[in-house]
């Protein structure tokens, strides 16, 4: 089934269920048509979108922007491609995508244009975060420890003596709490390990 077996029913059918927002423009600049899905994003009616209604949805700091490429293709008839804030039904503004291109009959006249947009915002955001400094790994103790035969402190690669504690904190941040062996409470202790 070829584009021309398509019905003009079924070609409407397609561009009202399209997951994409599809605009068309008159030979003025003035929007004639908005499909269901730009309806639905907008929340606004064909009628309040007719003209040059759809400028009200525009972020109010993009629409000087938005409609100097506008116009400027239009006035070229050339394509263009703009990024602007579109408010959502809920008062939410989204960067929107927008592609415009001009549309000519089959007689080869210039008829307006044919525009379709996606929200691209994830994408904008994700751009606009900067990358967050991560935090340096904290270092593993090395294989072997310089350790006290007799005290039990630990030397670090500075020459600096620690005890066991203070040097596994700030190589692994684990705290310790402390008791006696079985061993060391029977040497240290014999007489509580009579009773």
């Amino acid at each position: 089934m070829g584009r021309d077996d398509l019905s003009l029913a079924e070609c409407s059918a397609i561009i009202e269920h399209t997951p994409i927002m599809i605009w068309r423009s008159d030979t003025r600049g003035g929007c004639n048509f908005f499909n269901d899905c730009w309806l639905a994003f907008t929340g606004r009616t064909l009628q309040q979108e007719q003209g040059d209604g759809w400028i009200d949805g525009v972020h109010p700091d993009d629409i000087e922007r938005c409609l100097r490429i506008y116009l400027g293709a239009f006035q070229e008839k050339r394509i263009f491609e703009m990024k602007y804030r579109l408010r959502r039904h809920d008062g939410v503004y989204r960067w929107i995508l927008d592609r415009g291109e001009p549309f000519y009959s089959e007689e080869g006249a210039f008829v307006g244009y044919v525009g379709s947009c996606i929200d691209i915002t994830e994408r904008v955001e994700a751009r606009e975060v900067p990358e967050r400094p991560r935090e340096p790994k904290k270092q593993g103790p090395p294989k072997i420890l310089p350790i006290c035969t007799y005290c039990k402190q630990i030397r670090d690669d500075d020459g600096h003596w620690h005890s066991v504690e203070e040097y596994f904190h700030r190589y692994s941040n684990q705290d310790f709490s402390h008791g006696i062996c079985p061993t060391c409470l029977k040497r240290l202790y014999p007489e509580s390990c009579n009773e």
